[in-house]
């Protein structure tokens, strides 16, 4: 089966677009590609009660919980905005994604 191919990648800066945290930003931690959804580190927490076992002591936990991979942009550093990206080949081969408002590469 292909693998969908996504603007977004793990470890990268996004920007919430919609929602109850459009404005907030945080790095990507894993991406659920069977529900086009992804994790944000500190955005859409939930509470979870949590029945104490072995390895933890119960309570209420608050964790990220997965949003829709269509209310994120990557966040670009150099602008200092949500920007769109485009993709190009390097002189070596390489294929990058880039700025598409400074032209800035995002790939390291």
């Amino acid at each position: 089966m292909e693998e969908k191919q996504y603007h977004v990648k793990k470890n990268d800066t996004v920007m919430v677009t919609t929602g109850k945290d459009k404005g907030k930003t945080g790095k990507v931690l894993r991406i659920v590609s069977k529900k086009d959804r992804l994790v944000v580190e500190k955005v859409n927490m939930i509470k979870r009660h949590v029945k104490p076992s072995q390895k933890s002591k119960g309570g209420i936990m608050e964790r990220e919980s997965p949003i829709h991979i269509s209310n994120v942009m990557i966040y670009c550093d150099k602008c200092s905005k949500p920007v769109k990206i485009g993709r190009k080949a390097l002189e070596d081969g390489k294929k990058v994604r880039f700025c598409r408002r400074c032209k800035e590469v995002i790939d390291k």
